[in-house]
């Protein structure tokens, strides 16, 4: 199942690599190599900086996998030569040019409003009352109260940080739609989906889908996996 391939995980903002658990134990199961990344999420370079560390440190080649602004992590560092396609689990797919920050200035008509404190010393977090609601509402409640209480400061110029060129131009994609994220509109999830060319899968989930149904997240990652190296042949 693995043949080779190597999946180097990217978490998004507000969290850690911790979340990835479920999914890190179905594909090492499968057989995969399976790298976590523990980003800082200060700024965009830094972050992408560290992601190309776990890439060079993979014994094969890598399907790059992102969650949330993680994407806009793995649009950068999947220009990596060991990097063979890019998953997006309900991730900001950028554009050259955009940021998360961009991005975020021109919500949908309607869209939720993901409930983001004011900045306080240059890093957000989100509001810890309503955390669950918006982040995590399929996700065990004893478990959505301790990842409310235990978010890393994301720091504007993470936010900021514009992609130079994006991966998924040149490489095989894969996205995860979660149909009932809060934080990322379904409609956007779609609309970046859809410009960058990727095999769509759609399922029911949370902005913490990777975290609540992480069969469904490990899925995607091993067909992109086995595609890649197909593709290959």
């Amino acid at each position: 199942m693995s043949d080779s391939k190597s999946i180097v995980l990217v978490h998004g903002g507000f969290v850690d690599g911790s979340g990835w658990e479920g999914v890190y134990q179905i594909l090492k199961k499968d057989g995969f190599e399976v790298l976590i990344v523990q980003n800082p999420t200060i700024s965009l370079a830094q972050d992408v900086a560290f992601t190309k560390r776990a890439i060079a440190s993979a014994r094969g080649e890598v399907v790059l996998v992102g969650h949330s602004y993680g994407g806009a992590v793995i649009s950068e560092a999947g220009n990596d030569p060991k990097v063979t396609s890019l998953v997006y689990i309900t991730a900001f797919a950028l554009d050259k040019g955009e940021s998360v920050s961009s991005l975020l200035a021109n919500p949908a008509p309607g869209a939720p409003v993901p409930p983001i404190l004011a900045p306080v010393d240059g890093y957000l977090f989100l509001d810890r009352e309503k955390f669950a609601a918006s982040f995590a509402a399929d996700v065990q409640p004893n478990l959505a109260s301790f990842m409310a209480d235990s978010q890393v400061p994301w720091g504007l110029e993470a936010l900021q940080g514009a992609v130079s060129e994006p991966a998924w131009r040149s490489k095989p994609t894969w996205y995860l739609i979660a149909t009932e994220d809060r934080m990322i509109p379904p409609a956007a999830q779609r609309a970046m989906a859809g410009r960058a060319g990727a095999e769509v899968t759609e399922a029911p989930g949370s902005h913490a889908i990777y975290v609540s149904h992480p069969e469904a997240v490990a899925s995607v990652i091993q067909r992109a996996a086995v595609g890649a190296a197909a593709l290959a042949r």
